[in-house]
């Protein structure tokens, strides 16, 4: 007997990113990128809205399902309207990593990237043509 795929919406898309100083996971994404926390899961993890439907899971590695690893084969991008107003903004920041900007015309975005305070990399991108 097949069972077919639930049909009702998602409600919520969360990635969870795992950190050693949650507080100062955290403050960056609230204070540096802006994002509220919308949900609170007391004290193991911290649910910020991105943007509508889209959210960034900060987690205690010392509670999560997973471990703080060296290596961060994760990037979390956000597309935005107006990448050169980031870019100077984030700046103002002093962030770590901050590159320059750049340009893949092969996807058509400008963009980029910097690492937020326990290494996993950010991408800034707006779009350059309307089917990027």
């Amino acid at each position: 007997m097949t069972i077919p795929r639930p049909d009702s919406p998602n409600e919520l898309a969360i990635t969870f990113l795992y950190y050693r100083d949650l507080a100062r996971a955290e403050a960056f994404y609230r204070d540096v990128m802006g994002f509220p926390l919308v949900i609170d899961q007391g004290g193991l993890a911290k649910i910020m809205r991105i943007c509508d439907g889209a959210h960034v899971g900060l987690v205690d590695e010392a509670h999560g399902m997973h471990t703080w690893a060296e290596t961060r084969p994760v990037q979390l991008c956000v597309r935005v309207p107006d990448v050169d107003a980031w870019y100077a903004y984030i700046e103002a920041q002093g962030v770590e990593s901050l590159s320059r900007m750049f340009v893949n015309d092969k996807i058509g975005i400008r963009a980029f990237v910097f690492d937020d305070p326990e290494g996993y990399q950010l991408e800034i991108q707006q779009a350059t043509r309307a089917d990027a």
